[in-house]
């Protein structure tokens, strides 16, 4: 079978996703998510006299934590599914990515296993995220004088 005949007959069997849809969910999604934290933030900054810089470190501890125990349980996958990139963008799909890879290793042992594959799907966010740092740092200072 050449290229162009599995192109088609794939075609025909995929079905068409509905970008504008998943795009409008994403969006309404993402913007719960960001909600959420919000409302954690004010929560703890007026009714437990928390810092606003502690408040927004321990919202964000809090959405991995809840992201990373339903990955656990087994059902972020099936949230995703409906929520699409609503709940990826956001550090819920970071926590995600670095549970589920910790999961799938945890036969092999703490060391080898968690330990050697828990940034296998995360660490070249956090590469590329460092390098990008860096360079945007040194421009900064180069050209706007720090």
């Amino acid at each position: 079978m050449n290229k162009e005949r599995y192109k088609e007959i794939t075609n025909e069997i995929v079905p068409e996703e509905d970008k504008v849809k998943n795009g409008f969910t994403a969006f309404l999604v993402g913007g719960l998510v960001g909600l959420l934290g919000q409302i954690i933030v004010v929560v703890l900054e007026n009714n437990f006299n928390v810092a606003h810089k502690d408040a927004t470190s321990i919202m964000i501890v809090f959405l991995i934590f809840v992201a990373s125990l339903c990955t656990a349980l087994g059902f972020f996958d099936n949230l995703v599914s409906k929520a699409k990139a609503g709940l990826i963008v956001p550090i819920t799909g970071f926590a995600h990515a670095m549970t589920s890879a910790m999961l799938d290793y945890k036969k092999e042992g703490f060391v080898t296993g968690i330990g050697a594959n828990a940034f296998k799907l995360t660490g070249s966010v956090i590469l590329y995220g460092v390098v990008s740092a860096y360079i945007f740092g040194l421009v900064r200072y180069l050209f706007f004088g720090g």
